[in-house]
């Protein structure tokens, strides 16, 4: 827990934030720094919730860097500390620790708002075997190849993404701007207009008469949605929603069991025990998912092989599932997990580049489609007085 302490330095009050486990424990490391405790205030959440921007991969890669060089941990975390940034006072944090003489996963711990359980697990499984180097390049592969999905995924939304919001703007443009204009105009005519256009014109001047409270409404549902989507409750719920679609629902639990499979498999390659590996991977997993994997680690706990357990709840596909059989096998499993992974990754990868091909296009002939009704409609009087005249 991060605190904030007011400290007397000889005749100096000063303020100090230091990471300790409780308040007694806070005491101790002032005392021992020969600092007089005035008062101790445990900082709100909403500060330390602050700290989880912190660069997890690239501290890692650093701290890889200067182990690799030769220094010991704690001369590397010291070296980390002496930067000017955001993060220094969490590098301090764990620095702190190990000169307390704390192992490296207890000072993780103790930054549990920055550091998540799978990095703790991770580090604690390398001190086991006193392979921390190793750790931390899996680690930092792993981080890359989630992240290189991720990437995949929010380039391909970029696009559609530009045309629902540029095909709004000229809809919203046409509906608030020029239908009203040419209603407007129509209605000086008294000529009879077909009905599609009348109601489109009658909207027209529904926004010309209250086009401020309508415009504050439809901003006030904009804010409300973004607000709604903010909400762990409601992005379940829509989680749950795309999951019913047979398509989509299953390439998210394609998704999951690739980052499922692929963090198994770097647990299991540091050391971690398979039961252990498996209890700390539940909050990866969709409801449905978690509730499978209770199910097959109850079959792993009674001596069944990992494949079969998997197959019998639905937590891996036939592809996989001989996969792993192989790696039972050969005693290589946690190498299987992360084929297995890529695997999914290239066929979701496959999967997505297929469905942006198929969706802009018809994206764009919908929004062409609603552009091009409204503006014949807009005409279309005029094109009926223009047969009148002649």
């Amino acid at each position: 827990m991060q605190y904030q302490a007011k400290v007397l330095n000889g005749s100096t009050l000063t303020m100090v934030e230091l990471q300790a486990d409780d308040e007694q424990d806070a005491y101790a490391q002032l005392k021992a720094k020969g600092l007089l405790l005035v008062s101790l205030q445990a900082q709100k959440q909403g500060k330390v919730a602050k700290r989880q921007a912190f660069p997890l991969a690239l501290f890692s890669q650093e701290l890889l860097a200067l182990l690799d060089s030769g220094l010991n941990l704690v001369e590397a975390i010291d070296a980390l500390a002496l930067r000017q940034d955001h993060t220094r006072g969490v590098l301090q944090g764990i620095l702190q620790s190990l000169q307390q003489g704390k192992s490296f996963s207890a000072a993780l711990e103790r930054q549990s708002a920055v550091f998540p359980p799978l990095y703790i697990a991770t580090v604690k499984a390398a001190e086991r075997t006193g392979d921390l180097g190793n750790a931390l390049s899996r680690y930092i592969a792993y981080d890359n190849q989630v992240s290189l999905l991720k990437k995949k995924i929010v380039s391909a939304s970029i696009y559609p993404l530009l045309l629902i919001g540029v095909g709004g703007l000229v809809i919203a443009f046409l509906m608030g701007f020029v239908v009203p204009k040419f209603s407007s105009v129509y209605e000086g005519t008294g000529a009879d207009l077909p009905w599609m256009s009348q109601l489109m014109l009658q909207w027209g001047s529904l926004i010309a008469q209250h086009g401020e409270l309508m415009l504050t409404l439809l901003v006030s549902v904009l804010v409300m949605l973004v607000v709604l989507l903010k909400h762990p409750a409601m992005r379940q719920w829509m989680l749950r929603t795309l999951w019913r679609i047979p398509a989509i629902g299953e390439k998210l639990q394609l998704y999951q069991l690739a980052r499922f499979y692929r963090t198994l498999g770097m647990l299991l390659a540091g050391g971690t025990p398979v039961m252990v590996a498996l209890d700390s991977l539940e909050g990866l997993l969709d409801s449905s998912l978690a509730l499978s994997l209770k199910q097959a680690q109850t079959m792993i706990s009674q001596g069944q092989p990992l494949s079969q357990a998997f197959q019998v709840n639905g937590m891996t596909t036939p592809i996989g599932e001989r996969m792993l059989l192989v790696g039972e096998r050969g005693g290589n499993v946690a190498q299987m997990m992360d084929r297995i992974a890529s695997f999914y990754d290239e066929e979701l990868a496959r999967w997505i580049d297929w469905f942006t091909r198929l969706f802009e296009p018809l994206l764009m002939l919908f929004i062409g489609l609603v552009i091009g009704v409204v503006v014949l409609l807009l005409y279309m009087p005029i094109f009926e007085l223009a047969g009148q005249i002649q």
